[in-house]
């Protein structure tokens, strides 16, 4: 079922391990032009627009594109009490561990008189996608809504798609949790048509532009935020999900097995790898791969994912090139199942979440590890980082001089304002040391 790519007894350049990693055959580009048409549709037709890509692509002509205030209060009250002490949790985990990515406000004296402030500031107003496609993700409202509100965001809008199941309604338990939350303003609207509205607003709904759009999607989602990026501000492109597990002799296969499987649930097209210096692992790996992807729950979308060019198990000599396949491959979630976990940790540059030894699956960071489960898929963990309050703060640097300050380098500014041949910089400064007589 799944594909087996073999390195051993090589030692790929870089680029040639980027050529080795396994991909899907659809990516962003190829959902681009789809995704392009849904988002000038709204630009154009606005909320009728969504009306019809709901009544096309989610099966359901919502009675509501903005959520009512009533079916918020009457999810919450229907709410599992088992789901809401469990959702109350995850929230106090994430909230927790949000608050130590706000940056302090710092103040570096360059020279008498002469000061810089480092300070971060919130963008005012978000829009927050929350999936709800194959399945439904509540957890996803949490990693969205609550680094926002503990960078400090004032407006919060968040978008799901209508559900046919529930009368073109968004998810009860989506509803839920928003209200929990205290996120009043709701959209039952989905795809890159949501991203399209969030970027550039929505007039007939009161839906106005935002500064920046987060969370996770389907390619067609991933596909819309690489077109709206430079109107409005995006976290990364997460599309299908994918899991990459470094695993040597002493992982127990079971594990590992579960864990590709796991994630494999998500969507035909997610990834799911193994790389491993251990043959026996690969076998007994395999073999459980086979039955559980039969037996599981989701077992045709399993399979689908287990057997598509996405996916792998990669045989290396050591753990060094399982590190550096790692890197190359940039995860959206790593897991390391390693005798030494932390000594192949060292060697990791690339990835959105680390997962450390046996019992820290990738599970636990869907839910209630604490950590944020909104991260860059599809390789973009080599440069992009996962949702954090971080996300949505922006760094400003503050000047803070008097006239010693400016005086002390006046002379440097003077000579490179003459080097660069724009004396109008200069005679800026002079300005501010010369008499009116003498200007």
């Amino acid at each position: 079922m799944i594909q087996t790519i073999d390195l051993r007894g090589t030692r790929p350049a870089p680029a040639e391990l980027l050529a080795s990693v396994p991909r899907a055959l659809t990516s962003v580009t190829v959902a681009s032009d789809v995704a392009a048409e849904l988002i000038d549709d709204v630009r154009a037709r606005g909320e009728q627009a969504l009306l019809d890509q709901a009544e096309r692509l989610d099966r359901v002509r919502p009675e509501h594109v903005r959520v009512p205030a009533s079916h918020v209060t009457e999810a919450l009250a229907a709410l599992d009490p088992d789901v809401r002490v469990a959702i109350e949790e995850t929230i106090r985990r994430v909230r927790l561990a949000s608050a130590a990515q706000v940056p302090p406000l710092v103040t570096t004296t360059i020279a008498d008189g002469a000061e810089i402030v480092q300070r971060w500031r919130p963008v005012q107003r978000v829009g927050l996608y929350v999936p709800g496609g194959k399945a439904v993700y509540p957890s996803s409202v949490v990693m969205n809504v609550v680094p926002a509100q503990v960078a400090g965001v004032t407006s919060i809008a968040l978008a799901s798609p209508p559900q046919s199941h529930f009368d073109g309604r968004v998810h009860p338990t989506i509803l839920a949790v928003a209200g929990l939350l205290g996120v009043d303003e709701i959209y039952a609207m989905g795809g890159a048509g949501a991203v399209g509205a969030f970027a550039y607003g929505v007039p007939g709904l009161g839906l106005d532009p935002v500064q920046l759009v987060t969370g996770p999607g389907n390619v067609y989602v991933a596909a819309a935020k690489r077109l709206v990026r430079g109107v409005t501000g995006i976290d990364s492109e997460a599309g299908p999900t994918d899991i990459l597990v470094i695993a040597d002799a002493e992982a127990d296969p079971a594990f590992v097995a579960a864990d590709l499987v796991s994630q494999a649930e998500h969507d035909e097209l997610a990834a799911a790898v193994l790389v491993t210096d251990s043959a026996e692992l690969a076998g007994a790996v395999e073999a459980l791969l086979n039955d559980l992807a039969t037996t599981t729950t989701h077992a045709e979308r399993v399979t689908a994912s287990l057997g598509g060019s996405q996916s792998a198990i990669v045989l290396v000599d050591d753990l060094e090139q399982a590190a550096a396949f790692s890197n190359a491959f940039g995860p959206e979630h790593l897991e390391i199942q390693t005798e030494d976990p932390d000594a192949v940790l060292g060697q990791i540059d690339n990835a959105g979440a680390i997962f450390l030894g046996p019992y820290a699956p990738v599970s636990l960071g869907d839910y209630a590890a604490g950590s944020n489960h909104v991260l860059p898929t599809g390789g973009q963990a080599r440069f992009s980082a996962a949702l954090g309050a971080y996300t949505f703060l922006r760094p400003q640097q503050v000047v803070r001089y008097t006239r010693e300050g400016l005086a002390g380098v006046a002379d440097h500014i003077l000579a490179l304002s003459a080097a660069e041949a724009l004396p109008a910089h200069g005679d800026a400064v002079s300005a501010r040391f010369t008499t009116p007589a003498e200007r």
